[in-house]
């Protein structure tokens, strides 16, 4: 009897576990580990601390101690990282302007911004070299070249604004930047947007400053990564915030060695690599301030109907714990 009472009670336990086994949620397969991380290698317009990481192999480095191999695709146009971002071909966009990531993230792109690579709007200006222009009133009806959609951009428009004037006071030439310049010095541009090295190619030649970003625009420079990689590894993200900090600590503690980098890499003088560092901010954090010139970057796009979507700019922060 005994025997038969516990073969019934044993049975009964089983079936409960069974039906219960059915009744469950299978759990969420984990995320596969990740064995190869793409990063952008952008070195222009003075982007020191990926310079700095080039010669030091610091995320290499760094990486491999978890069996992660680091590749650096030279994407330097904004729109084509994050096109390689959405397609899964980059997970990180080291040095992406506001611009580029508000409007991929406006279309969709799940790009997340997890860090401030720079800011430095001393280093984004207006140029020309017709000495009739004295101030940015002066170009009203004139043509002036620069590439489009960009902070550079938005600077000229936020500049033509402060004097009371639209932005179609002017003929807009969309060019890169070195056709920019050299549109100016050959006479078929009366004004040219112009950053980094550019600028003072642009001085040698004759031209000068007429403005910059100062006042204007912070012309704010962001680390995008793939939202999907931060979701699922965001040790890896922090492991690669960590890393790019050793890259800027090494700049502020090895000044010369990180110019001499620099000058080396972009074909500059150290002196003047020594003339331009000083334009740029590299600390990381992302503040009210950044936010609050995110925001104002949108209400460019908007305006000059480049983006089509408005969002919520803090939707795309993202806090790496």
């Amino acid at each position: 009897m005994n025997k038969r009472l516990t073969a019934f009670i044993l049975s009964c336990v089983l079936s409960v576990t069974l039906l219960a086994g059915c009744g469950s949620t299978p759990a969420k397969p984990a995320a596969a580990p990740v064995k190869d991380l793409k990063v952008t290698y952008v070195k222009s317009p003075l982007n020191i601390p990926s310079i700095v990481d080039k010669n030091n192999q610091t995320l290499v480095k760094g990486f491999a101690k978890d069996n992660i191999k680091v590749t650096f695709p030279e994407i330097n146009s904004g729109a084509k990282q994050t096109e390689a971002l959405a397609a899964g071909s980059l997970d990180v966009c080291s040095a992406l302007g506001g611009t580029s990531a508000i409007l991929a993230a406006a279309n969709g792109v799940d790009v997340k911004i997890v860090g401030i690579y720079s800011r430095a709007p001393k280093a984004f200006n207006i140029m020309v070299k017709n000495p009739a222009i004295k101030t940015v009133a002066d170009l009203k009806g004139k043509t002036v070249a620069g590439p489009k959609g960009t902070i550079l951009h938005q600077i000229l428009v936020a500049a033509l604004k402060k004097s009371n004037l639209n932005a179609d006071a002017v003929k807009f030439l969309s060019l890169d930047i070195p056709a920019s310049v050299n549109a100016m010095l050959s006479g078929n541009a009366d004004a040219a947007l112009v950053a980094g090295s550019d600028v003072l190619r642009a001085q040698k030649a004759g031209a000068r400053i007429l403005v910059n970003g100062e006042g204007l625009v912070d012309a704010t420079i962001v680390i995008g990564v793939n939202g999907k990689l931060l979701k699922e590894h965001p040790e890896v993200v922090k492991k690669y915030l960590a890393l790019h900090q050793e890259n800027i600590d090494f700049m502020k503690k090895n000044q010369a060695k990180a110019y001499e980098f620099t000058a080396k890499e972009t074909g500059l003088s150290v002196a003047d690599v020594q003339t331009m560092a000083p334009w740029y901010d590299f600390t990381t954090a992302i503040t009210d301030k950044d936010i609050k010139d995110l925001e104002e970057t949108q209400d460019f796009l908007m305006a000059n109907k480049m983006q089509q979507k408005k969002i919520d700019i803090k939707s795309i922060i993202a806090t790496v714990k």
